[in-house]
């Protein structure tokens, strides 16, 4: 296996790589600082997640398209998705790293609470705390099945939190299926974790394990993860198999019993005896729930029904960046290891004709669009750096003394002004702001009556909205988000 030589590099001359998390079958992991985020932005540090096909040992141009495939689906899902509780993408590229090789890259929000494994499992959470957790994840599920995208790969190690470690969000979809129509794909996921339908290796030969792959796929998963978020071990000894019980000095609590029939029922190895959506996988839960709740004074339980409720985190927006296009670059052949000399000026284009040329299978695909740190001179690079800033000032001073010339009327910018302005408007009832413009995307904040917003975009009798002044204290909402959609005939229009 290669490694992508990025240290101390600055990608797409923007994202400079700090140091490397680690990485999976294909792809590797980075933290970056986005040099064009505030400081004090939830997104000032990124995590850049970078295809190398280079790990695979038998890489050959056919798994290097499957490969690509893989990693745009991830992009593609994750887009559909966008959801307070799943993992947002800010953005995507091409590049090559120091020694030549091109990569593909994801730039996702970084999460520095890290992940349930270390946090959840490892360090052993009380149950209340896990029973929120699972609430967000079922949250972040049902909204994805909703849209036909089922994970396929849920276990503490995808599961992610915010830094205050208040908020889980569902990473990884690199195996996520779109649709329960596609092809059948077994073995997929951790054996652990894995329902018989993705695992060859289970123990109930009776069950087809080339079945079609459904939302219970990921209640299976999310009940193996609730049972060792719960237990704080690993249900590593029901590998294969359902969970039929609990470790014995959990046999006394009083939920232990509850607990243990939700579990058992939801890693039934028929798919078709377990709860077939995650929103029933939650109500099952009741019982347990209401039981924690008698042991926590002042917990109020919502009524059977209700469905679970996002966690919405600062920084979180609906709105997805430009969804990439990635394609083969012709990289199966691997490049020279070798850095550029030192004294040659060189470009993330031109490191390229230094190493081995691409094959024709690369020719008309993708091309780096940033660039790694470049080796060149000093003094050259300031002076075109010079040159082009007087000419940017140069070019600006005209435009502006042409503009005062010929709208010197005050009265004309004062009419510009006035046209620029954005729209506000006030909200007629207490309604809730949606991830998306439709009733079906998740609801993630709170407008109460009375409420002025500032109308940002707008689609089909639905806005987007910054909500600039809540008409009343939202007591006991979890639902904190500012920005979303809403519906126009909630809102009446102001006389800007």
């Amino acid at each position: 296996m290669r490694e992508l030589a990025l240290h101390n590099c600055r990608i797409d001359a923007r994202y400079d790589v700090k140091r490397r998390l680690g990485n999976g079958s294909y792809a590797e992991i980075f933290v970056a600082t986005d040099t064009l985020a505030s400081p004090q932005s939830p997104h000032n540090q990124v995590v850049i997640k970078a295809l190398n096909v280079f790990m695979q040992d038998d890489l050959d141009v056919d798994l290097e398209r499957t490969l690509v495939e893989n990693f745009q689906n991830e992009a593609i899902a994750l887009d559909r998705v966008r959801h307070p509780n799943v993992i947002s993408r800010l953005g995507h590229g091409t590049a090559r790293d120091l020694s030549g090789a091109i990569f593909h890259y994801l730039v996702l929000e970084y999460l520095s609470g890290g992940d349930l494994q270390h946090s959840g499992v490892q360090k052993k959470l009380p149950i209340d705390q896990v029973l929120r957790y699972i609430e967000q994840i079922c949250a972040g599920l049902a909204y994805a099945h909703r849209l036909g995208v089922i994970h396929r790969d849920i276990k503490p190690q995808n599961l992610l939190l915010t830094a205050d470690r208040t908020t889980v969000k569902i990473a990884d979809f690199g195996v996520a299926r779109f649709s329960v129509a596609d092809s059948p794909i077994t073995r997929v996921g951790t054996n652990v974790y894995a329902p018989p339908e993705h695992s060859p290796l289970h123990a109930d030969n009776a069950v087809n394990t080339g079945a079609q792959v459904t939302p219970a796929s990921d209640v299976y998963s999310l009940a193996k993860t609730l049972y060792a978020l719960t237990t704080g071990e690993s249900p590593r000894p029901f590998a294969n198999r359902s969970i039929d019980s609990l470790p014995e000095h959990y046999c006394d609590l009083r939920w232990s019993d509850a607990l243990a029939k939700v579990i058992r029922g939801a890693t039934d190895s028929d798919p078709n005896r377990r709860p077939q959506s995650v929103d029933e996988f939650w109500r099952t839960l009741e019982p347990v729930r209401n039981l924690v709740a008698d042991e926590e004074a002042g917990t109020l339980v919502r009524k059977r029904d209700a469905e679970p409720q996002p966690h919405v985190a600062r920084g979180y927006t609906p709105i997805a960046p430009q969804l990439p296009s990635f394609e083969p670059t012709g990289t199966s052949r691997k490049p020279s290891l070798g850095p550029p000399r030192a004294q040659d000026s060189v470009s993330a284009t031109e490191l390229g004709a230094q190493n081995a040329p691409l094959s024709p299978f690369a020719r008309g695909g993708a091309r780096p669009t940033g660039k790694t740190l470049q080796y060149k001179s000093g003094v050259s690079r300031l002076g075109r750096a010079v040159a082009a800033a007087l000419i940017a000032i140069f070019i600006v001073g005209a435009l502006i003394a042409g503009i005062v010339g010929y709208l010197g009327d005050s009265r004309i910018f004062a009419g510009i002004a006035e046209s620029l302005r954005q729209k506000t408007a006030t909200a007629n009832t207490d309604i809730f702001l949606r991830s998306g413009p439709d009733a079906e995307n998740a609801k993630i904040g709170l407008v109460t009556r009375n409420s002025r917003v500032r109308i940002m975009d707008s689609k089909n009798n639905w806005y987007h909205v910054d909500v600039i002044e809540q008409g009343r204290d939202r007591l006991g909402s979890d639902l904190r988000a500012n920005r979303g959609w809403l519906n126009g005939k909630h809102l009446v229009l102001n006389n800007n």
